[in-house]
């Protein structure tokens, strides 16, 4: 996440959700989520083979990964894309580049190692949307990797019925930047969490600084931003107390699961 200003806002958590449909997944054991969070490297030009690597390991092939070369970074965008039965698009992102001033472990290895998960779960099943999976490059730079990722689109950019980004988590339990996020979407995920008994939260971060899914609310896309931060643990955020120790793995694998199953529910929910 990039940070700008040290101050956040709480939120009580939202009322009313939709209900939940059925859905049936397959998690993966905490042990493997917690193996892939642990594969992190501490330089950003080794960080994009590693997602990489994640990617194929989870059984993202070769005809389904692609990069996308983003102008001012040297580290491209890695795409895995898990093909539905429809052309209407689910975008799931997370950013892999880092601060070096610590291991980058929660800001952002913790987001992006999970995509190679959900796409391992997403894909044991026929799926009505295309799920592309984007790691995001330059999102410390000032979004780079997001915004060029937007810009081309196109006409493609209407077949995207929903972002839903990942950014800075396991500091504890699962959080939502409402303000900044699609109504719908977060309802959604408060009727999934309720359905699981997982927590979840809200907690607003734009004075704290920004992430990959504001170039697609830019442009009217419905998204939504998952994190951990709270007032309490921003002080993590580009030090050198990033690491593996500052995470929760009991409220990181929670996340998992949680968003695993959003996931597949959102794939029925959505037109």
């Amino acid at each position: 996440m990039g940070a700008r200003e040290l101050r956040i806002a709480c939120l009580a958590m939202f009322g009313a959700v939709a209900a939940a449909q059925s859905v049936t997944v397959n998690f993966l054991p905490q042990e493997t989520i917690e193996k892939r969070l642990g594969s992190y490297t501490t330089k950003n030009p080794t960080r994009e083979p590693a997602i990489r690597a994640l990617f194929e390991e989870a059984g993202c092939k070769a005809d389904a990964l692609s990069e996308q070369s983003v102008k001012g970074t040297k580290a491209p965008n890695l795409i895995c894309t898990l093909k539905g039965s429809s052309d209407a698009t689910i975008v799931v992102g997370a950013h892999f580049d880092l601060v070096e001033r610590g291991r980058g472990v929660v800001d952002n290895w913790s987001g992006a190692s999970l995509l190679p998960s959900f796409y391992q779960g997403l894909s044991q099943e026929g799926r009505k949307h295309t799920f592309v999976l984007v790691a995001f490059t330059g999102e410390e730079q000032g979004l780079l990797g997001s915004y060029f990722f937007v810009k081309q689109l196109g006409d493609q950019r209407s077949q995207i019925k929903a972002m839903v980004n990942l950014d800075t988590l396991g500091l504890g339990p699962t959080q939502v930047w409402l303000s900044h996020s699609d109504r719908n979407l977060a309802n959604w995920l408060g009727a999934v969490a309720r359905q699981l008994n997982i927590p979840l939260g809200a907690v607003n971060v734009e004075r704290v600084g920004t992430t990959d899914s504001e170039p697609f609310r830019d442009k009217k896309i419905p998204s939504m931003t998952v994190h951990s931060l709270t007032q309490q643990t921003l002080r993590i955020l580009h030090s050198p107390q990033d690491t593996i120790d500052a995470v929760n793995l009991d409220d990181y694998y929670q996340t998992y699961k949680l968003l695993l199953a959003y996931l597949a529910a959102l794939d029925r929910r959505i037109d």
